[in-house]
């Protein structure tokens, strides 16, 4: 029953991020350019879930995007899917507990998606390559996507370790090497 409620309470946490993303940050961008939470989201759901419900659910929130927004239909979804996919083998061999490895874990989540995101664009419509303004951008998301996660920190830990405690159990390891 809790995870369910649990569960449940992922979808609303989806939906008003996507209420934050899409109404509120957009008075807050710096040269056009907002923080993308549903990066953040689901690579907290990836580090603190597991990799197969960061995978599903970076594929459905993506998908979902993409329908809403109608630019690019799936690649949000791979993009996030891969994110949630890539938290899972990151919390086995990086601490949850350190501020600073969660900032470079959004960073590096960060990049990734982004860079995807302008390869697909490049590759699909062949948009002209700009660097300078693809780093503009790439710097200024990553650099916005880190200062959330140091303001939410403290929110993303406790709610992390509460998601952790109900859907993944601890396993002892019995043989001694």
């Amino acid at each position: 029953m809790k995870k369910i409620l649990t569960a449940i309470l992922i979808i609303i946490t989806f939906f008003i991020i996507y209420f934050l993303q899409s109404n509120f940050f957009t008075w807050f961008t710096i040269s056009g350019v907002m923080p993308n939470l549903f990066i953040i989201f689901v690579l907290w759901i990836g580090l603190f879930i597991g990799k197969k419900t960061g995978l599903i659910c970076g594929l459905i929130f993506g998908i979902y995007i993409d329908i809403l927004i109608g630019k690019q239909i799936v690649i949000s979804g791979i993009m996030l899917g891969l994110i949630g996919l890539i938290a899972e083998y990151i919390d086995k061999n990086f601490s949850k507990d350190s501020r600073l490895t969660i900032m470079l874990i959004i960073s590096a989540s960060t990049i990734i998606y982004e860079t995807g995101m302008y390869a697909f664009q490049i590759i699909k419509w062949g948009v002209n390559i700009e660097i300078l303004a693809f780093l503009k951008i790439l710097l200024l998301e990553t650099l916005f996507n880190v200062i959330i996660s140091i303001i939410l920190y403290p929110l993303i830990t406790k709610l992390g370790n509460f998601a952790e405690s109900k859907f993944k159990t601890k396993t002892i390891m019995t043989k001694y090497f």
